[in-house]
């Protein structure tokens, strides 16, 4: 058995400012809105729109359970669902960085997101038959993915 990678897109998701629940029982909660954005590559291209929200939770040590679900208007019309769930972790050095704004190289910490899209419009009804990973980082108010198909 093999697994490949296929590129699908580069996603650049525009937040607003997050909102701080503060600290609970599973660690320390925020609500980041997602308010816009692009999505470029071979097999998707468009606008993510206006509606929706990254749902992290800060976890003792750092790590941060992602648990986004936002949508993309295509160039065609259509619109794809994404919801997207993973890890980020880094030192306590580079987190302040990026809280700080500054464009820290993904290299130097570690963020991963399995994906589920899904449409209700025929031209992309592949979307849904597959899984999809993605890794980038956070530039400024922009997380950026490179999203890929697991074949």
């Amino acid at each position: 058995m093999s697994i490949a990678l296929e590129h699908v897109c580069d996603l650049v998701v525009e937040l607003s400012p997050p909102h701080e629940m503060g600290a609970a029982l599973s660690g320390t909660r925020r609500i980041i809105p997602i308010v816009g954005g692009t999505a470029r590559g071979a097999r998707i291209n468009g606008r993510i729109l206006n509606v929706g929200a990254d749902w992290q939770t800060v976890q003792v040590g750092g790590v941060a359970q992602l648990d986004a679900r936002y949508a993309i208007e295509t160039d065609d019309g259509a619109v794809i669902e994404v919801v997207s769930q993973g890890i980020r972790h880094a030192s306590a050095d580079v987190a302040a960085r990026i809280v700080a704004g500054e464009a820290v190289p993904p290299s130097e910490y570690y963020m991963r997101t399995a994906i589920r899209l899904d449409s209700g419009h025929p031209d992309y009804a592949w979307a849904a038959r597959s899984i999809y990973v993605a890794d980038g980082g956070k530039v400024g108010n922009t997380v950026r993915l490179a999203v890929y198909r697991v074949g």
